[in-house]
C-alpha cells in the first residue's frame, strides 16, 4: 500500500466528513488519489457526510467558557453551513460542550491529522526505545508502539478524547451524531485554552469530523 500524507488525509475529511482511520485506509487503497479515495468512501458507506462533500462550513459560533472559580477559561470556534443552524440551541449547546471538553482534558490539537508529522515520529521514537528497554521481543515492540501512540493521540486530540459527559463514545462520534441530525456539515475549526499564570500556546488547527 502507498504511504499516505497527513494533509492528504485533512484534504479527504474535510470533503466527505469521513473519520481519519476511513480516510486513511481509503487513501492507502488508491494510492493517494482523492476523487478514487472519496468514491471508495461511498461505495463502502463510509462517508456519512458525502451528500455535504464540498459544502463550506463558514456559518457558526465562537463559544466561551469560564470554569467557576475564574481561573481557566477557553475560547472554541465550531462552524456549520448556515446561519439558521448556527442560531439553533441545538448547536450552541454543542459548541459549549466541545468548550467545556476542552477545557477539562486539555487537547492540543483539534485531529490526529494537525499533529505535525515531526511531532509523531518523536513520540514513535520514544516510545520504541521504551519498548526496547522493557525487554520486549521485536516483533512485539511495533505493537506496543502503535497501542501507546493510539493513547497520545486520544489523549492529546481532542475529536479522539472521550466525551466527558459520555465516555462511551468519542468527541469525533458526539459531533457526527449532530452532523446526521442537523443535516449540515459541522467543523471544530479551532480553540485555545487559558489558564491562570500558564502560557497560552498557537491556536489549535481546523478538522471536521
Amino acid at each position: 500500500m502507498a504511504e499516505v500524507e497527513a494533509s492528504r488525509v485533512k484534504e479527504l475529511r474535510e470533503r466527505t466528513g469521513s473519520g481519519f482511520m476511513d480516510c486513511k485506509r481509503a487513501l492507502a487503497a488508491t494510492d493517494n488519489d482523492l476523487e478514487k479515495a472519496a468514491e471508495w468512501l461511498r461505495e463502502k458507506g463510509l462517508a456519512s457526510a458525502a451528500k455535504r462533500a464540498g459544502r463550506v462550513a463558514s456559518e457558526g459560533l465562537v463559544v466561551s467558557y469560564i470554569h467557576p472559580g475564574g481561573r481557566l477559561g477557553v475560547l472554541l470556534e465550531l462552524n456549520c453551513e448556515t446561519d439558521f443552524v448556527a442560531r439553533t440551541a441545538e448547536f450552541g449547546a454543542l459548541a459549549r460542550d466541545l468548550a467545556m471538553q476542552v477545557a477539562a482534558s486539555n487537547p492540543i490539537w483539534v485531529a490526529r491529522a494537525d499533529v505535525p508529522a515531526e511531532q509523531v515520529e518523536h513520540e514513535r521514537a520514544v516510545l520504541t526505545r521504551q519498548a526496547q528497554n522493557e525487554g520486549k521481543p521485536e516483533r512485539v515492540v511495533a505493537q506496543m508502539v502503535e497501542g501507546r501512540l493510539k493513547k497520545f493521540f486520544a489523549e492529546r486530540c481532542l475529536l479522539e478524547q472521550p466525551f466527558i459527559k459520555d465516555d462511551g463514545k468519542t468527541v469525533e462520534q458526539l459531533v457526527r451524531e449532530h452532523i446526521a441530525r442537523m443535516g449540515e456539515n459541522l467543523v471544530v475549526r479551532r480553540f485555545v485554552r487559558f489558564g491562570l499564570g500558564e502560557t497560552v500556546s498557537a491556536p489549535s488547527g481546523e478538522a471536521e469530523a
